[in-house]
């Protein structure tokens, strides 16, 4: 039964063992990041609720106050509601979003999993809408310096001038804004499908015509080696706030989406690891070479439990007799009692 029973633990502990020898695990690496030369790429799949002619989209560099170029942007006029299938696929991304925010361990899995997994984009619509289009989609990507930035859309088309930058908005009426918008996409660096980035999925919808959207990004540079692929990407954090803009009240300000970002100064280096063949083997020796000693130890310590309890049995079935010798003395010595000595 001993044999048995460590048979059976060993069989057991080494498919388990040869379950974690077959999984990975991401490890964290921390550096500082020294590459301030190449430009940052922005990739942007957004939708507002107003049509084209009347908004612009751009980047202002913090540091140089200057515009970027936002050439690689197409303006789409579009439905602003979704059909019933990008509706669903809206709401399993905001549900995946709220997983994520409770287990920070599923980022692994998004990680390990990427190119594998089926594209996190926008499907098209399905039911062929006739309804004219009342918004417009602004994607694509554009590159910028690796400084702090305001990615913005507002009213008007940008208007470049040496002092800075301005958006032509007189044509356009107050009653006219709405900002209501969707970020069906927004990432940093390479992009690489299957990564399910902070906003993704996000829907904010205005209460006012001259309402602000601003959301506050913190970029990490971040170095993607998988056994899937190898890839230079960025993770980032966002904080998110709104409010009216009602000059008479003291909220000043401009009516738009605003996305102020800044790159971190430390760079992030994430490696799928897998445990050796050799370290597999030590551990597979220790298990084996364990379970043998431990039943050895049991099987003998079980062994004198049993020679303990049958000798008290051997001993308590002695008694004390007097048994006469030739010579008329008296013999106290306890006998064992057998079937020959009743008789």
């Amino acid at each position: 039964s001993v044999s048995l029973i460590a048979f059976t633990t060993i069989a057991f502990l080494t498919i388990m063992e040869f379950t974690v020898y077959r999984d990975t695990w991401m490890k964290y690496e921390y550096e500082v990041d020294k590459d301030f030369t190449s430009k940052l790429r922005i990739n942007i799949d957004i939708t507002v609720a107003m049509r084209c002619q009347y908004v612009g989209a751009d980047v202002l560099d913090l540091a140089e106050t200057m515009v970027a170029s936002a050439d690689g942007l197409i303006y789409e006029p579009v439905v602003f509601d979704l059909s019933p299938q990008q509706k669903e696929w809206q709401r399993m991304l905001q549900l995946i979003q709220s997983r994520l925010q409770e287990e920070h361990s599923l980022q692994d899995v998004i990680f390990k999993s990427a190119f594998k997994s089926a594209s996190t984009a926008l499907p098209p619509r399905e039911d062929n809408s006739l309804q004219s289009p009342d918004a417009c989609r602004i994607h694509g990507h554009l590159y910028v310096n690796k400084v702090a930035g305001n990615f913005h859309i507002t009213v008007g088309k940008a208007i470049p001038h040496p002092r800075g930058h301005a958006h032509l908005a007189a044509l356009v009426s107050h009653e006219s804004y709405n900002f209501s918008h969707r970020i069906d996409h927004l990432s940093f660096g390479e992009l690489i499908p299957g990564i399910i980035n902070p906003l993704d999925g996000t829907e904010k919808i205005a209460s006012d015509h001259n309402q602000m959207f601003q959301y506050f990004i913190t970029v990490v540079p971040t170095k993607l080696h998988t056994y899937k692929i190898s890839a230079e990407t960025h993770q980032f954090s966002v904080t998110e706030r709104e409010r009216v803009i009602n000059h008479a009240a003291g909220s000043h300000g401009v009516s738009g989406i605003f996305m102020k970002y800044d790159i971190s100064s430390l760079m992030v280096t994430v490696t799928e690891e897998h445990m050796p063949f050799w370290q597999f083997l030590v551990r597979l020796c220790g298990i084996i070479g364990g379970i043998f000693s431990t039943t050895g130890i049991l099987h003998g310590f079980g062994r004198f439990v049993a020679e303990v309890i049958f000798c008290r049995f051997r001993l308590g079935s002695y008694r004390s007799t007097s048994v006469p010798l030739p010579d008329g003395h008296t013999s106290n010595h306890l006998p064992l009692i057998t079937d020959n000595s009743t008789h």
